[in-house]
């Protein structure tokens, strides 16, 4: 996607050293634009722990490029062992995020059966541009599929505006090209379809206020930034068409793990007849657990994402405390979204019911 009209990725291997990964320092963003090295598992960690990069694609893809820099790293005599090591250490860094741990099987998986250290390091950076790759296509195909909404109701309100509401950030940023969310508003855009978006602001950290309004205006996506507690007031008034999210992890009943203030959104939603779809690649579903209430992990941050917040002031970027000192903060990071208030799940095979069989219709090899 685009940044000052050049288009960017997420992540990518530097071109001139392969044992060098770049990312995009999104804590700094919208109002530093830092492209970061990682080198080693520990750069990785750090980045993924610290929300350097965040979102459940990106994560993954974080993940496969930190499991070659685990391979680079790991001795020759003790590999195996060194990468499980490494692979413990990646995968404690965000529990909720399926892609995560989904990406560092994938790498244990694609070495198992070779024999040398080097054939092993070779294959960890083909899989790792994979894992890359194949985000940003599955991304592109959601947005191939779900643009089919924006146009059914395009259609109906005759060609006038149609005002998608989104929380959090699942744009590009969050995965490595196009996003999950934002692809099927990206993809209505090129097609020249008429529309405009609310952006919640998603505190504490501000994913919506911070990096979907940058997103967007880098895009020329029309679009108006809200408190996160505007959205049930806007769908009462009939100023909602739609509601379109991400997810950490999906699970094989069509129950969502997004980011806190989701399931709210949902709610309002369903008692106001707004439909309500839920975009992400395969690679976010957990096929083995089927309630998320009960058996999706929450990940819970420090309390001081609650009790402060960071933005530009006139001395440049700055932390202000905004609570009494010493007061005690509850910081959940996600809330699940049953599967009951989802319209559908918009995914890179099609769009589907959020309902076991209906899923498994959809990836019948996972039965």
């Amino acid at each position: 996607m685009l940044v000052q009209s050049k288009p960017y990725r997420t992540i990518w291997p530097h071109p001139e050293q392969q044992e060098v990964v770049q990312i995009i320092d999104q804590r700094l963003l919208p109002h530093e634009f830092v492209i970061v090295d990682l080198r080693t598992v520990e750069d990785f960690a750090r980045a993924i722990k610290e929300m350097y990069v965040r979102g459940a694609g990106l994560i993954g893809a974080t993940a496969g490029f930190g499991m070659y820099a685990a391979a680079l790293h790991s001795r020759d005599d003790h590999f195996d062992q060194d990468m499980r090591d490494f692979a413990a250490t990646l995968v404690a860094t965000r529990p909720t995020a399926r892609n995560l741990a989904w990406a560092v099987e994938r790498q244990l998986a694609a070495l198992k059966d070779l024999s040398s250290s080097a054939a092993k390091r070779t294959r960890s950076f083909a899989v790792a541009c994979e894992i890359a790759d194949e985000d940003a296509a599955f991304c592109k195909e959601i947005g191939r599929h779900g643009v089919e909404i924006i146009r059914e109701i395009s259609r109906r309100k005759e060609g006038a505006p149609v005002n998608i509401l989104t929380h959090c950030n699942a744009g590009w940023l969050a995965f490595v090209d196009y996003g999950s969310a934002t692809a099927p508003i990206y993809e209505a855009q090129a097609q020249g379809i008429d529309l405009h978006v609310w952006v919640d602001e998603t505190r504490p950290w501000l994913q919506g206020a911070r990096l979907t309004t940058w997103e967007l205006k880098e895009q020329g996506v029309p679009h108006t930034l809200i408190a996160d507690n505007t959205g049930g007031h806007l769908m009462q008034h009939g100023l909602v068409d739609l509601v379109l999210v991400g997810t950490d992890r999906t699970t094989s009943c069509g129950d969502v793990a997004n980011k806190i203030g989701t399931y709210l959104k949902a709610l309002a939603a369903f008692d106001n007849k707004v439909p309500f779809y839920v975009a992400l690649p395969s690679s976010t579903f957990d096929w083995q657990i089927c309630d998320g209430v009960k058996n999706i992990p929450i990940e819970e941050r420090s309390g001081n994402e609650v009790n402060q917040v960071s933005g530009l002031s006139a001395a440049g970027l700055t932390t202000v405390t905004i609570s009494p000192n010493q007061t005690r903060a509850a910081n959940y990071s996600f809330d699940v979204t049953p599967a009951r208030l989802v319209t559908g799940l918009i995914t890179e095979r099609g769009i589907t019911k959020a309902d076991k069989e209906s899923i498994l219709a959809l990836y019948p090899e996972k039965r």
